[in-house]
């Protein structure tokens, strides 16, 4: 389905191809169109974004790594990635009252936050929201002045209303519809409390619980929607022959992580009906609540994953970065050392080998680890941790992205990704992160920083983020007291042990001093 686009929609796509962090063919993502929206101030997608404070600086400030090139445009245009086109393919669903209105820049930005690009979480954590969308639709055409969208339309004056789509000579219809979307709504605020109090208690995670409190918020914002009258009075819970039927499964749950796995299906299920049964009552209600929908499934993920995260790396503290040294034979003498000192995490980093090399390494690797308590972990090279049969693989910021990893790798295999900012590491966790590197916190011997960090980045990580989180960059047996202090208890060490004259002595000396804060109830990790 082709649709049709106004031509300030045309402008936006061709100047979005000029942006890209990726080659000359890779398709068009959310933030290059969020740029070329940003270019003219005027549109509506524009002032809907500068409103909530996201203009070009920040957009480049979150995706450092694109840059304009308009010699490509030609090669990009029309190539859109995959799930930003199937969200444009589906506006029409979206908006069932468009008719033949051409698509417009604000549904254009709509699109953008419906995909599973990483900026759609960013755009909505900001502010933007498909019923902000929806508010300042209009039938009339959509290049029309921001300031003049909530005037009425005059020509419209003399038709006649939209029949609601309940019938009104068919009460019993109207009662089945209220009593569905009450009951809905109940079990769905209902299913993100019981979430909200297990990532607040169990996980103690404050990013978590401040994403879930924010979606709740939402979903009663978006109830409110609804008349308390129609809901309420169609209300009979004495009569609901749900009420008698309970399964023997919903009677027993194993631990706190099923308690909220369960309430988070359930919520699921109940925004669903929300959403189909909201359909008969009001299309915008029933858009908004397919938005929470889909911020409920990413949540759901970041959760799952986190809880699996603390328990697959509970004991990782100590993250060695090792390069591919002189020589295979040298390498995996060196390794063998550190697997048997004791070290939890291996990462086999080196820029400089050739494939072949480097694949060689990592299968040495892989054979020493495999059969020990130390964890292989290949940098920023997918599909050669895929062909080691690696433990997982860590990228950078302005490497490959976790969902693209994930990817490649499957979905059992550890991402890890490195942050610089509170920021980042939130967007880290929402993204699918098994664990992540914070820093650099201190100047380092073997990667040069233009800044650091330091234990402050440390410390906030500590206080709102449970995914485990590995200090690195400059982290040395003294600087250790001070990482330590901060909350965070695992660290990523390369130079202190790697350039060390006595290596495993030193690995030795880290994995004292962190069994021992680790232990200690006074410095233990929150």
């Amino acid at each position: 389905m082709k649709l049709p686009f106004t031509p300030a929609v045309e402008r936006a796509l061709d100047l979005a191809a000029e942006w890209s962090s990726g080659d000359a063919l890779s398709p068009i993502d959310v933030p290059e169109i969020l740029l070329a929206l940003l270019a003219e101030p005027e549109l509506l997608a524009s002032r809907l974004l500068l409103e909530v404070g996201i203009d070009g600086n920040r957009v480049l400030e979150r995706w450092p790594t694109l840059t304009r090139t308009p010699e490509n445009a030609k090669y990009r245009r029309g190539q859109f990635e995959p799930t930003l086109r199937e969200a444009m393919q589906h506006i029409k669903s979206f908006l069932p009252d468009l008719g033949e209105i051409e698509i417009g820049t604000q549904h254009l930005l709509w699109a953008c936050g419906m995909s599973e690009h990483d900026a759609g979480n960013w755009m909505r954590e900001r502010g933007i929201r498909v019923e902000n969308v929806v508010e300042i639709r209009d039938d009339s055409p959509l290049q029309f002045p921001f300031e003049d969208l909530d005037d009425d339309d005059d020509e419209d004056e003399d038709e006649e209303p939209t029949p609601p789509a309940i019938v009104r000579d068919e009460p019993e219809n109207a009662v089945a519809v209220w009593r569905t979307l009450d009951a809905a709504g109940n079990r769905a605020r209902e299913g993100l409390r019981v979430a909200e109090d297990y990532v607040r208690f169990s996980l103690d995670d404050r990013h978590l619980t401040e994403q879930l409190k924010s979606l709740r918020h939402d979903l009663s914002a978006a109830l409110e929607q609804l008349p308390a009258a129609e809901r309420l009075s169609a209300r009979d819970t004495p009569a609901d022959v749900g009420t008698s039927i309970t399964l023997e499964s919903e009677s027993h749950r194993t631990g706190p992580a099923s308690v909220a796995t369960a309430s988070l299906k359930r919520t699921g299920e109940a925004l669903r009906s929300l959403e189909e049964f909201g359909k008969v009552v009001d299309a915008a209600f029933a858009v908004r609540i397919e938005s929470l929908r889909y911020r409920l499934y990413t949540l759901e993920k970041a959760i799952g994953i986190t809880a699996d995260s603390k328990v697959r790396l509970a004991h990782a503290k100590l993250y060695v970065l090792l390069d591919g040294r002189e020589s295979l034979a040298a390498f995996t003498a060196f390794a063998g050392e550190l697997i048997a000192a004791g070290v939890h995490v291996i990462q086999l980093r080196d820029k400089k080998l050739a494939d072949r090399e480097l694949l060689e390494r990592a299968r040495a690797l892989q054979e020493l680890t495999a059969n020990s308590h130390t964890l292989f972990i290949l940098n920023d090279r997918p599909d050669l941790a895929v062909l080691a049969e690696a433990d997982g693989v860590h990228v950078g910021q302005e490497e490959l992205s976790v969902k693209d990893a994930r990817r490649i790798v499957g979905p059992t295999m550890l991402v890890g990704v490195s942050t610089h900012s509170l920021d980042q590491a939130r967007q880290a966790v929402l993204d699918g992160a098994s664990y992540i590197g914070v820093g650099p916190t201190f100047p380092s011997q073997t990667k040069q920083f233009a800044e650091f960090t330091g234990v402050e980045l440390l410390r906030s990580v500590a206080e709102n983020i449970r995914l485990p989180a590995f200090a690195i960059g400059g982290i040395t047996l003294e600087r250790l007291d001070a990482v330590l202090a901060t909350g965070i208890q695992r660290v990523a060490v390369s130079a202190a042990i790697t350039q060390s004259k006595k290596p495993t002595k030193v690995a030795a000396a880290f994995l004292t001093q962190l069994n021992c804060a680790s232990t200690s109830p006074q410095r233990g990790e929150r």
